[in-house]
């Protein structure tokens, strides 16, 4: 489970008008990006037609990683801010520590997938405060008194926001965005109350942590954390009459075939490839795409929603970039890898 310093609560918490929450929910929208490069590298990673039910679960999750973005975003703008999203420190260095410095001491990578990756890292960005343990292999709880959580976090906000009323919702109705082909209407909506605010927020830590009750979000789909999950423990997590909280990790098998998996370079660096070589240039043209894509994703946020179309264009040419960069065997005998350094690229 990801900790977060009490103070940073106890700011949100003492805040008295709108622009004091700008601050907090900036780093939402930067703690939601943080974990997408990080997804997209296990992804990657992945060869062709190998670990399909992996791939499809990661998909899945970096898809609503960009929702809980693009919610914490439009929440900033309903309430006058404005999002900043292509600045040279708005990508984390990897590896390194999440933003807000969030459960100190913790760092985050990039590497290829692997049953380690997924239950030392991934689960414990997407790990509930109290995680539902179901049959096949229960994982450890974390000692985490002192400290508060994503979860909490969030709900500071919402009940901030709630606090403060209608009256802070000031911001240009233009600038939300929604109506997008990739979510459901009741995920992505335009926020201009308290009331829509508080239901969107709800859906990120709903859909990260599940409910202390049920792995399922409101839209009856694993939260995060259970699905990679099934991942770690190699089957389906489904109903289970017989076992005790109503589910067990015995459907269908979710394999993990490390030979259907590059053995990438961990957290690779652009200095790390050779002047001239072929990796160095897929590695610079991987990095120029995604700072176009981020460039989209600041427009789309500014007041330009239609740049989103762009942004998901980008997406699939870094996944493309990132094939012809896997395929490169560097002189240490791994594949070469995405660095997803910030370059600045003017559009």
């Amino acid at each position: 489970m990801l900790k977060i310093e009490p103070a940073i609560l106890e700011q949100v918490r003492s805040a008295t008008k709108a622009s004091d929450l700008y601050t907090h929910l900036q780093g939402a929208i930067e703690l939601e990006h943080s974990t997408v490069p990080p997804y997209l590298a296990a992804l990657y990673s992945i060869k062709k037609g190998a670990n399909r039910e992996a791939a499809a679960i990661i998909r899945s999750v970096v898809i609503e990683e960009m929702l809980h973005m693009t919610i914490a975003a439009n929440t900033l703008n309903a309430i006058g801010g404005t999002p900043q999203i292509n600045k040279s420190n708005f990508i984390p260095r990897y590896p390194g520590p999440l933003p807000m410095n969030i459960h100190a001491g913790f760092k985050v990578g990039l590497a290829p997938l692997s049953r380690n990756l997924i239950s030392n890292t991934f689960m414990v960005i997407e790990e509930p405060e109290d995680p539902l343990h179901f049959p096949v292999r229960p994982l450890a709880l974390e000692a985490t008194s002192g400290f508060a959580t994503i979860g909490d976090f969030y709900r500071a906000i919402m009940a901030k926001i709630t606090e403060l009323g209608n009256g802070i919702f000031t911001g240009d109705p233009a600038r939300q965005v929604s109506g997008l082909p990739w979510f459901d209407a009741a995920e992505l909506f335009p926020i201009g109350s308290r009331d829509d605010a508080v239901r969107a927020l709800g859906i990120i830590v709903e859909q990260g942590e599940g409910t202390k009750t049920s792995p399922l979000d409101p839209e009856h789909e694993l939260a995060h954390y259970y699905r990679f999950a099934e991942i770690f423990n190699g089957r389906k997590l489904v109903p289970d009459k017989t076992a005790p909280k109503g589910f067990s990790y015995s459907g269908a098998p979710v394999a993990l075939d490390q030979t259907g998996i590059w053995d990438m370079v961990t957290n690779p660096k652009l200095s790390d490839y050779p002047d001239g070589s072929a990796a160095l240039r897929y590695a610079d043209q991987f990095n120029f795409s995604y700072g176009n894509l981020l460039n989209s994703l600041h427009d789309t946020f500014n007041g330009a929603p239609g740049r989103l179309d762009q942004a998901i264009g980008l997406m699939y040419e870094l996944r493309l970039t990132a094939d012809r960069l896997i395929g490169i065997t560097l002189s240490n005998g791994k594949q070469a890898a995405p660095t997803f350094e910030y370059a600045a690229v003017n559009v």
